[in-house]
């Protein structure tokens, strides 16, 4: 095939899968090339862009033969915004291609075979997200493009809630004011749909008060600090750093099926953050231990006073606090970042021996890694479960049931 960088000549190929990330692979004389914004057994006209470590990625030109799960993207800044992958596909393609991702990657990294079927559990594709961040340059608001870091300005975002539309259409109008600051790099909106935070995650100098005063006049419903957020049968205070579950629709199924049959005398919630599933399993268990590391923890122990539950607290890390644990528990629930539990995290919970363990996880390579090692150690996967909770990107969140191994 012709080099590249010095002949990008179209090519038309076949598009064999999607691949985590967003893109479709083909294989073009033997080289796997990555596509964006094709599905399964398409016939498409492609470009080479560029060569990275021995993968071509190249730009779709055109569809020849679409498939027949493509359909028309709902968002008018589609193809070139960053912030979706799979709005050109219905979304029940979405899934089956999510599952199948997620079952290739537990195969490939962790050498594992799922149990079975993947269960999926879904919700409205639109309108989900309670949090949204969005980038600032040239007094803009938007997402970075496809691909690149140059701003997408956006007067909407589809897959964001009501309120955050609303407040995004507030933002626009702030932005071109002279009092916005123009050291600010990004914003993010957070909401209970009707109370409102506003948080400067990016900026070249620090935030003055007069600015939230500012946003307090120009935004209904704004909260300074906290907002209450109500999934499932818990009501949780979140402060203005504290991570939550971002799917409003679907964070009481996420607990109900992470929690799906656990009940004890003793439970660990791991990477607790407020608190979503520590409060659960203290209706459930006669001991919970949560463990948080961020400033989530002080949340988390408002949470279950205001509830009447009795939680444990501990503001620690999790590979730390592990390690100074000698009790078995009955119950583990993990909920950690997109890096995973990690080595020193998976050789503790091998040594405590929990019968049951609940992993929800982010990212299915770390996942395939962690469970690969749990495996070994005598677990194994007694159901596994896609909780979508992003529709409309290539994100997979899963909940993985493990058993200890009788011996």
């Amino acid at each position: 095939m012709p080099d590249s960088e010095t002949n990008p000549k179209a090519i038309e190929t076949t598009m064999e899968k999607l691949v985590y990330g967003g893109a479709g692979l083909a294989r073009i004389e033997g080289r796997a090339a990555l596509v964006p914004f094709v599905l399964p057994g398409e016939r498409v006209r492609i470009t080479p862009a560029a060569q990275r470590r021995g993968v071509l990625e190249a730009r779709l030109d055109n569809v020849v033969e679409p498939a027949g799960t493509r359909t028309d993207p709902s968002c008018p800044y589609f193809y070139r915004c960053g912030g979706c992958h799979y709005q050109h596909a219905v979304y029940e393609a979405q899934v089956a291609a999510k599952r199948a991702i997620l079952a290739e990657t537990l195969r490939r990294i962790g050498k594992l075979e799922p149990p079975g079927e993947i269960d999926a559990i879904t919700g409205e594709p639109w309108g989900y997200r309670n949090r949204t961040q969005f980038h600032v340059a040239g007094r803009r608001l938007g997402y970075f493009g496809f691909g690149t870091h140059e701003l997408v300005p956006v007067d909407i975002c589809p897959i964001s809630s009501p309120r955050i539309n609303e407040v995004l259409t507030s933002l626009n109008g702030m932005i071109r004011d002279r009092r916005w600051p123009a050291f600010v790099r990004s914003v993010e909106v957070f909401t209970n749909e009707t109370d409102v935070q506003v948080n400067v995650r990016e900026t070249d100098r620090p935030i003055a008060r007069r600015f939230f005063e500012w946003c307090a006049e120009a935004i209904p419903g704004f909260a300074p600090n906290e907002v209450d957020y109500r999934a499932g049968a818990g009501t949780y205070r979140v402060g203005r750093n504290a991570f939550f579950q971002v799917n409003r629709f679907l964070a009481g199924d996420l607990v109900g099926r992470a929690l799906d049959g656990a009940a004890g005398a003793t439970a660990l919630d791991l990477y607790a953050g407020v608190g979503l599933f520590s409060l659960p399993l203290a209706r459930r268990f006669e001991r919970v231990t949560a463990v948080e590391s961020g400033a989530a923890e002080r949340d988390l122990e408002f949470n279950a006073r205001r509830a009447g539950l009795r939680v444990e607290a501990h503001r620690a890390s999790v590979e730390s606090f592990l390690e100074g644990v000698n009790e078995t528990p009955d119950f583990v629930l993990a909920d950690p970042p997109r890096a995973g539990l990690g080595k020193v995290a998976v050789r503790s919970l091998l040594r405590l021996a929990p019968p049951r363990i609940s992993i929800v996880s982010c990212d299915p390579a770390t996942l395939a890694r962690d469970l690969a090692a749990l495996a070994a150690g005598g677990y194994r996967i007694v159901r596994l479960t896609l909780v979508d909770l992003f529709p409309q990107t290539y994100h997979i969140e899963t909940v993985t049931a493990l058993e200890k191994a009788r011996k």
